[in-house]
């Protein structure tokens, strides 16, 4: 029976434990070229920003909607890319991608308004971004477990080593080839996109640990691996054979998805997204226009760009080794807190430094801690939802990132148009990424009442299976587990 219902419930359930090696780190290469391909190019537009303005005559409010629109539909679409991926396959969802991205930045470079680079460059491009991003970030966390955080890490720092690298090549290949020529080569380069979709091989099942009950217990990470809890409605959807089946199947497997939505700690999360995602992107879209206005020369300003990208790295790397050493494991969270609120710190004093020796120190402090929480993102909703929800819990997540990508650029270049100074812009990106840090503080008192709470109902002999939107295949911990529920699995 129980078979039968987690072949109704769709075959790409893993049954074993991440495998953390192997191909995984194939898969994790893959990943790293999917996030140069996505969110170095993304932030490489901001060095087009003069030129959009100069050749098209806008303000700094109409030019800002380019990188807005890109960021936002990424984001926006990141459902649909979840949506791909769960159905057809993540290895589908990429090559998808790759091509609609690649086909908008080509289109681009044709562009003869800034309403047709509404079109192709942000909506266009930014559908195929979305359909590349998530599933390739949710491959990573299927494939990884004990080293989870490092290979997120090491995945995640595609976006600092491609901006690095790709910042003072398109500022040349715009000083060679106009706007266009560099948006043409960008179209070639991000149609290896479809490569590294090859590379996401899916998980083999081995169907007969599902159906002879519990796989044992991976003691390395922690987690115990169960075989799935057999409800009524999954008794009935197994047995009914009419022609309503299938449906209600369906029905079941999506509610099965996103019943993490009802979790008080995610919901709260989520709410420090929308902050996060208000300030974080306002100092990729202002700095180089900052720079060339207090009188830094274009290769000084692009180089900028290349520091925060290389440390960006460091942040990736460094902080995803930490928090996978056995005292940090515990306080994810509280580190993901710490570096958003850091960040959030230097964006107040930008406005302070006036000269390109002391805009470095700046994108150094600010490409570490960017790059810390990002490799942290999907580590911390992977620990709040589990890792069977991850790639819907993804979808999600970057799907709250859409409105304020889409509106925080229009209204900082609105700022900088009203008063005719910066200044207002990144005080708005400091204050809403302090705001995310004070809000995911609650997260971390919301999951503790619930650990809480949780060691209360253990001593009481209360049945986990209580515990809601939390029985996917992987438990908290072979210590949190009730024996009572291990003897009724097997």
């Amino acid at each position: 029976m129980v078979h039968a219902v987690a072949m109704a419930q769709g075959k790409k359930r893993p049954a074993v434990p991440p495998p953390d090696g192997g191909w995984g780190w194939m898969i994790v290469a893959g990943c790293f070229l999917v996030t140069v391909c996505t969110r170095a190019v993304t932030r490489c537009i901001s060095i087009f920003f003069v030129e959009f303005q100069m050749y098209f005559g806008a303000d700094c409010s109409g030019t800002a909607w380019i990188h807005s629109l890109v960021d936002c539909t990424t984001m926006l679409c990141a459902p649909l890319g979840s949506f791909i991926g769960n159905r057809l396959s993540c290895r589908i969802a990429v090559i998808l991608g790759g091509f609609l991205s690649s086909i908008g930045l080509v289109l681009s470079s044709f562009a003869t308004s800034l309403e047709y680079l509404y079109l192709t460059l942000g909506v266009l491009t930014g559908i195929g971004f979305a359909l590349c991003y998530t599933p390739a970030i949710a491959m990573v966390g299927s494939y990884f477990c004990e080293r989870k955080a490092l290979a997120y890490g090491i995945a995640m720092s595609g976006s600092g080593i491609g901006t690095f690298i790709l910042a003072p090549v398109v500022q040349m290949l715009i000083e060679h080839y106009s706007w266009r020529g560099a948006l043409l080569i960008l179209g070639g380069v991000v149609a290896n996109l479809c490569v590294c979709g090859a590379l996401l091989r899916p998980i083999t099942l081995k169907e007969e640990e599902e159906a002879h009950g519990p796989v044992p217990l991976d003691t390395e990470c922690g987690y115990g691996v169960k075989a799935p809890v057999v409800s009524m409605l999954e008794e009935s959807l197994a047995i009914n054979n009419n022609n309503n089946n299938s449906h209600r199947c369906f029905c079941f497997q999506s509610m099965q998805e996103y019943c993490f939505l009802l979790m008080p700690e995610f919901l709260m999360l989520a709410v420090s997204f929308l902050f996060l995602a208000s300030g974080c992107s306002l100092p990729f879209v202002y700095l180089v226009p900052y720079a060339l206005d207090v009188g830094v020369s274009h290769h000084q300003a692009a180089f900028l760009m290349s520091i925060l990208g290389v440390i960006d790295i460091v942040g990736n790397i460094t902080f995803g080794w930490l928090v996978d050493r056995r005292c940090l494991k515990k306080y994810r969270i509280v580190c993901y807190m710490i570096t958003v609120g850091m960040e959030g710190l230097c964006c107040l004093f930008i406005p302070l430094l006036r000269t390109f020796t002391l805009l470095v120190p700046f994108s150094v402090f600010y490409g570490y801690f960017d790059g810390a929480y990002v490799a942290l993102i999907p580590v911390v909703t992977s620990d709040i939802v589990g890792t069977h929800n991850l790639s819907s819990a993804l979808g999600i997540v970057y799907f709250l990132h859409a409105i304020p990508y889409l509106l925080s650029p229009p209204i900082g270049g609105w700022l900088v148009d009203t008063t005719g100074t910066y200044t207002a812009t990144f005080f708005l990106s400091g204050f809403a990424l302090i705001s995310s840090s004070l809000v995911i503080s609650t997260v971390t008192g919301i999951r503790h009442c619930r650990r809480t709470q949780k060691h209360r109902n253990k001593n009481k002999n209360i049945d986990p299976k209580q515990e809601l939107c939390r029985s996917d295949f992987y438990t908290a911990s072979s210590k949190d587990v009730n024996p009572s529920v291990n003897t009724a699995n097997s």
